[in-house]
């Protein structure tokens, strides 16, 4: 295999690596719902 096809794919795992690290991040960061149960009752927010 030529230099230029390892330079593919090596760009090619970088952009894989870059692509999976941005969904990871999103997933991480997406807004949730919090439920709590105190003496005050129970409550749920949420931000959707």
């Amino acid at each position: 295999m030529t230099r230029n096809g390892f330079y593919l794919i090596i760009a090619a795992l970088v952009a894989v690596i870059a692509v999976l690290g941005i969904y990871i991040y999103q997933q991480e960061t997406r807004p949730g719902v919090e439920i709590r149960l105190d003496e005050q009752g129970l409550s749920v927010d949420g931000n959707g």
